[in-house]
């Protein structure tokens, strides 16, 4: 824990807000990113933190070659306001190490350090599993004084996953799911997700727990013979989901369109949700949809 709980905050990364936030240290949110919208009031917070690259026009394809150019070049993905960040004098700086497409990572973080008069602490987040999750926000609650709740939080999560556990504990088939973070080119979420697919009673193909979301051929997808397919874009709700399902080039007998950014890109407390979320659309007859699932989910036709 800081000497003293930090009074101002600012977030660089959408899950680390959530964290905050379900911790009950909004107030103390003073600046956060473009992409934070989770609870919908932060939205009002000043934004330090925005894309380097207007990506709003363009499609799949094009967003993968523009980051994989600009990384290519060394060159930053996001455009940290630097003056707004002197004048608002954060004394806790939240952010992440893990992946350079999420949010400012270490080297842009340092930089900024250097361009700021009062040097406020900084929590990195590099989680890969649920459990890195569980412990980031037990990481957040020390440094801010908020160690109860984050233990209360995590103690009424663990409840919700051993309720799923019960309801699939019986199924006789887990149906093997291959799971889309991008369509094109695709790419198969690692991390946390594949976790998450067997807490909900799944078997996830062609993923790697713990690592990396893996770029994928088309024919290895089909040639793994998955029973349900799951698009989320990394990044999209669940209308762009269903409107990027359409490049995909892939069938099952059953697919999805999930709301990424809700309950998967974002190792955040809503991970839970995604679990039971999932556990529904793998498991109908067994698992209840989840309250407020409803813009969570869509199955494709």
């Amino acid at each position: 824990m800081m000497d003293t709980p930090p009074r101002r905050i600012a977030s660089f990364l959408p899950a680390a807000t959530e964290m905050a936030c379900a911790l009950g240290l909004e107030a103390l949110l003073v600046g956060v990113s473009h992409e934070c919208d989770h609870p919908a009031s932060v939205r009002e917070k000043p934004v330090v933190v925005r894309n380097a690259v207007e990506m709003a026009a363009m499609g799949p394809s094009e967003i993968d070659a523009a980051v994989s150019a600009r990384l290519e070049a060394g060159e930053s993905l996001y455009a940290v306001d630097e003056t707004l960040m002197r004048a608002l004098e954060p004394d806790l700086i939240l952010t992440q190490d893990l992946c350079q497409v999420c949010a400012p990572s270490g080297n842009d973080v340092t930089r900024l350090l250097f361009s700021l008069g009062k040097k406020p602490d900084v929590l990195y987040f590099t989680p890969r599993t649920m459990s890195d999750v569980d412990d980031d926000l037990r990481r957040l609650g020390d440094a801010t004084g908020r160690r109860t709740e984050a233990d209360t939080l995590l103690v009424r999560n663990r409840r919700r996953l051993d309720a799923v556990e019960r309801r699939i504990a019986n199924v006789t088939k887990r149906p093997r799911v291959f799971f889309a973070e991008w369509v094109d080119p695709v790419y198969c979420a690692g991390h946390w997700v594949p976790e998450m697919i067997e807490r909900a009673g799944g078997e996830p193909i062609l993923a790697c727990p713990g690592a990396d979301s893996v770029r994928v051929l088309r024919d290895d997808v089909m040639a793994a013979k998955p029973d349900v397919i799951i698009v989320a874009p990394c990044g999209y709700s669940l209308s762009g989901a269903i409107t990027q399902a359409g490049r995909l080039g892939l069938t099952a007998s059953r697919m999805y369109a999930v709301d990424a950014n809700s309950y998967f890109a974002r190792p955040g407390p809503r991970l839970v949700d995604g679990v039971e979320l999932l556990a529904h659309v793998l498991h109908p007859d067994v698992a209840e949809r989840p309250a407020g699932a409803e813009t969570g989910f869509r199955e494709l036709l």
